[in-house]
Formats: C-alpha cells, sequence, structure tokens
C-alpha cells in the first residue's frame, strides 16, 4: 500500500498542475472560482484513472495528463452546474461555490471550465477522442435530466436507477479510458477493455456514495447524511427497501419521498440500516469491482496494473 500511495501521490502532483496551469483567464472572477474549487480537492478519481489507464498500455506523454485534466474540468464543471440545481450548501466538507460565489457566477464558470475542456481536447488531434467526449458529455446531460425527472418517483425501478448511473457517472469513467487507449495508440480489444474496467468502476463507485448517504456521517463524506433523501433523489437503498420491506415501512419511505422537505430523515435512515439493504447494496458493488478487476487480467503486470486493481478495491472499502 505504500508503494501505491507513493504513486498515486506522483501523479496527483503532476496533475494539479496541469489543472491550475490550462484553468487560467483573464477574467479575475474565473480564476477566483476556479481555484476555490481546486483547492477543494477531492478524490479526482476520474483524471487518476485517465493517467493510469494510459501509464498501464506505456504512455508517460505530457498530452495523457492534458487528457486527464481535461477530464476532470468536465467533471468539475458538472459539479458546479449540479449543486446550483439540487441547492447544495455543502460539498467536500466546505461551502458550494453557488454558496459563496451565487449561482450565475457558479453556472457561468462552470460553462467556461466546460468550453476549456473542449479547448483541450483539440490537443489531442484525434478526431476519435473528440468524438467520445462529445458524445460522453451529452449523455451525461441527459443522465442529468433523467435524475431530475425521476426526483420524487417513489416508483423508480433498479433499471432506471442504473440507467441514471450508466449516463451520469460512468459514462465519463469510461471515456476517460477511451481517451487514454487512443492517444496511447493501441489496439480496439485493450481500449474495451480499459472501457470495460472503467464502467464496472464507475458503477460500483456510484452505488457506494449511495450507500454512503445511509451510513455514514458529515465529516467522512463531506456533506450531510441523507441529502440524497432531502433532495428527493430516489437511489438504490430506497428501491430495494421499497421493495423488501413491510406495508408499514413503505408507506413510510413513500411519504418520506413525495415530501422529502418534512421527512424524518433519522427514522429513514435507521429503517434503512436495520434491514438487508445495505448488504444487498455492498454486494451488488462488490460484484462490479470483482468484474472491474477481471478486465485488467489481459494486461501485463506492473505498477499502475496494481494501482488500477487497488482503486477498485478501495472504492468498495469505503463503506467497511
Amino acid at each position: 500500500m505504500d508503494s501505491f500511495n507513493q504513486l498515486i501521490k506522483q501523479e496527483m502532483v503532476i496533475l494539479d498542475q496541469v489543472i491550475r496551469q490550462d484553468l487560467g483567464s483573464q477574467v479575475p472572477l474565473i480564476n477566483t472560482v476556479g481555484e476555490y474549487i481546486i483547492a477543494g480537492g477531492g478524490k479526482r478519481i476520474r483524471p487518476l484513472l485517465t493517467i493510469l489507464c494510459g501509464k498501464v498500455l506505456g504512455n508517460n506523454s505530457e498530452l495523457l495528463y492534458k487528457m486527464a485534466a481535461m477530464v476532470e474540468y468536465i467533471h468539475t464543471a458538472t459539479l458546479l452546474h449540479d449543486d446550483v440545481v439540487d441547492e447544495s450548501g455543502l460539498r467536500r466538507g466546505r461551502a458550494t461555490a453557488n454558496a459563496v460565489f451565487g449561482n450565475a457566477a457558479s453556472v457561468l464558470v462552470g460553462d467556461f471550465i466546460y468550453t476549456r475542456a473542449f479547448q483541450m481536447m483539440v490537443q489531442s488531434n484525434s478526431l476519435r477522442v473528440l468524438k467520445i467526449m462529445a458524445d460522453s458529455t451529452n449523455v451525461i446531460s441527459e443522465g442529468e435530466v433523467l435524475q431530475l425527472l425521476n426526483i420524487g418517483r417513489s416508483d423508480l425501478t433498479e433499471a432506471e436507477y442504473f440507467k441514471v448511473i450508466e449516463s451520469k457517472t460512468a459514462k465519463l469513467f469510461e471515456a476517460g479510458a477511451k481517451t487514454a487507449a487512443i492517444v496511447s495508440n493501441v489496439s480496439e480489444e485493450q481500449e474495451q477493455h480499459l472501457a470495460n474496467y472503467a464502467i464496472y468502476l464507475g458503477t460500483a463507485f456510484q452505488i457506494v456514495d449511495d450507500i454512503l448517504d445511509y451510513n455514514s456521517s458529515a465529516e467522512v463524506m463531506g456533506k450531510n447524511v441523507g441529502d440524497d433523501l432531502l433532495e428527493g433523489k430516489v437511489t438504490l437503498p430506497l428501491i430495494y427497501l421499497l421493495t423488501h420491506s413491510t406495508d408499514e415501512v413503505q408507506n413510510i419511505i413513500r411519504a418520506a419521498i413525495n415530501e422529502p422537505k418534512t421527512a424524518d430523515v433519522n427514522q429513514i435512515v435507521n429503517l434503512v440500516k436495520n434491514s438487508s439493504t445495505l448488504e444487498y447494496c455492498s454486494q451488488l458493488a462488490s460484484k462490479f469491482v470483482r468484474q472491474a478487476q477481471q478486465e485488467l487480467d489481459s494486461f501485463a503486470d506492473s505498477d499502475y496494473r496494481d494501482a488500477l486493481m487497488t482503486i477498485a478495491k478501495l472504492s468498495i472499502e469505503r463503506i467497511s
């Protein structure tokens, strides 16, 4: 684990330098908001995944880090817009950009970061990279709208939930892996294995995030427990509990979904914890992690392959 931490630390230092260097603008407010977001840190798993996928393929180019930063820009822009839509006041343990600078500044700086990401894509000189990223950002936007439409839906199915995850979360993981493969000039087979790894990892990652919303703390998550419920979001824990509980419990949950602002969050959290819900969700996330790791079997042993295996393992250990 020490070698893993050292490797990741080295890559993150380079990544942060690239992110800061390319985000600059002649407009002071953009720089202020941008620096506020960057300083907020976060796991940065998407750009790190992009870098490690490239490194597994023997790519150590400056372009690889540019593409990783581009992926992080797209993710950051979606977070800025998400927080405005969700009226969130807390992310990663501190005030959101919209809470500090206002909704207008957050949306407009989010637009700037999106467009800067597309400027960076051009540097790849690859029409395939442009197509993959353009298609992916379009799908991500569709996922955001789907999630909005699903708010307050107590009849949401697992299939519909996974459709949102696939669009909103896993798609950017996949796009980063594919971009790394393209700029590394490797075979379609290797590209597909990395893309599959990324999709499975992204899916597991989101399930774990949804588990943590009912089984963690504000200190660990950087946001308040039960925020998903208070925003009317119906995620896997509630979907499962709605189909595996008594009529009385189902009625309590439906009432909370219908009127989230007045819901007793502690009661719902306890209902989730005192059932088989979290075990089911955890087992499902673990299945996706195993599938992700299996996709790496076709790659030669290396520190970077080991790092990808470890990231998959750590994604599920967040709930242990």
